[in-house]
């Protein structure tokens, strides 16, 4: 005896969050977050404005659910990429690579990170638990390299994290108000600061 499928409107909700959410990011890269609408997301989708506030209640709602998948599709892939703390630095570099071929979803995401400083904001919670979540996966990695009497000598790890975030984060801000400038590099000597050995050459026998 086969089994009756499920339905009413709440069937597909995961599927339709998740179309809706990538029609939202195609939206806010084409048009960036100020112009694009609600409705034209919803058209994107091929459901109602009233359809789409089903499932989202605003565009704030929105923009913290495309930076989200943004960040799971980056999380998943860099677990595939940084086996150890030696391919950091070049899976960092290649990161923001990606990230200025969509300047409009970096611009956004930097929008909302001062937004959500607010305790108020609807995307506070999510910003504390990332920032803690990169923090702590960095320091971990400062931490073992500690352990191999590869960290600089003037870094405890906790501060090692800290400052990569800074940089990762600061570097960005700078390059969207001068895309011509070179944020690869100083990501680079950061890391070569932090782990001097590694760019010292080894001795001759």
């Amino acid at each position: 005896m086969t089994q009756a499928k499920a339905r009413g409107p709440y069937t597909k909700t995961p599927a339709r969050r998740a179309e809706i959410v990538r029609a939202a990011r195609d939206s806010f890269a084409e048009h960036g977050f100020a112009k694009a609408s609600l409705r034209d997301i919803a058209e994107r989708v091929g459901i109602t404005h009233a359809g789409l506030l089903h499932h989202f209640r605003n565009k704030d709602e929105l923009l913290a659910a495309v930076l989200a998948e943004r960040d799971t599709e980056e999380w998943e892939y860099a677990q595939s990429q940084v086996p150890d703390m030696d391919h950091l630095a070049p899976y960092l570099g290649d990161l923001l690579r990606h990230h200025q071929q969509a300047p409009e979803l970096m611009r956004l995401w930097i929008e909302l990170a001062v937004a959500a400083s607010r305790p108020e904001h609807p995307a506070h919670g999510y910003f504390v638990w990332r920032y803690d979540k990169v923090r702590d996966n960095f320091a971990q990695g400062m931490r073992e390299k500690a352990g191999e009497g590869a960290l600089h000598e003037a870094l405890a790890p906790e501060h090692a994290a800290t400052l990569l975030q800074a940089v990762l984060n600061g570097l960005q801000l700078q390059w969207l108000l001068d895309q011509e400038l070179d944020v690869i590099g100083p990501v680079g000597a950061f890391m070569r600061m932090a782990f001097p050995q590694a760019s010292e050459p080894e001795d001759e026998e």
